[in-house]
């Protein structure tokens, strides 16, 4: 904990403030004492239970993904307040759990839009690497009746959804890019040049047409 806090940077603080986080650490650092420190499990419960988002981030990356249970990822999703913590629990530990598809299920129309977006992530997740037993024209059915208002993280959830079914499942493509177009959420999403829009019909045309060239 010393380490982390001889490591923070103001002005990254008042970066990651802007996005909703908390932490203060180049996160090029952060990964540089992961590395140092391996995996530990034990470790990491121990920095995960001081609250601290730099010291849970680093938890993360020494944590062994397969050793959480079910009960202990939803009440550390709960307890991850910020959204770095959050996507980083999400990609990097619930992603390769076991019990993925359990909390997918569990997670994905839960009251609490961040647990919704969570749930949301893990089906995009599916929709990719196994598609199988899924409804995907089911998934597009609440997209279309709800993402337009849903709150802003699981709207972005959703919307990833979309343009992911659209990329990977020709056959639901032409009524996601309908739904993307309708919808027009983050249609005027700022987005750096040399990147793709979020957009659903500007991201799923274009990563369709880097198919299609190679």
């Amino acid at each position: 904990m010393a380490e982390l806090a001889e490591l923070e940077d103001p002005k990254i603080r008042e970066v990651n403030a802007r996005h909703g986080d908390d932490h203060a650490v180049n996160l090029t650092k952060l990964r540089a004492i992961a590395k140092r420190l391996r995996t530990q499990h034990e470790l990491a419960g121990e920095l995960w239970e001081t609250g601290d988002s730099a010291a849970r981030l680093l938890a993360i990356l020494v944590s062994r993904p397969k050793a959480y249970s079910l009960d202990e990822l939803d009440t550390m999703l709960r307890q991850a307040r910020v959204p770095k913590v959050q996507d980083w629990l999400i990609n990097y530990i619930a992603k390769k759990n076991p019990h993925a598809d359990e909390l997918r299920v569990l997670w994905f129309d839960d009251p609490d839009p961040v647990a919704a977006s969570a749930g949301w992530d893990l089906t995009s997740e599916r929709v990719v690497k196994d598609p199988e037993d899924l409804d995907l024209a089911g998934l597009l059915d609440i997209i279309e009746t709800r993402m337009k208002d849903a709150p802003e993280r699981l709207q972005w959830a959703m919307n990833t959804c979309l343009a992911r079914i659209g990329i990977e499942h020709a056959e639901y493509r032409a009524r996601a890019l309908d739904i993307g177009e309708r919808l027009k959420v983050l249609e005027d999403y700022p987005t750096s040049p040399g990147c793709t829009s979020p957009f659903a019909p500007i991201w799923i045309t274009e990563m369709v047409n880097r198919q299609l060239e190679k």
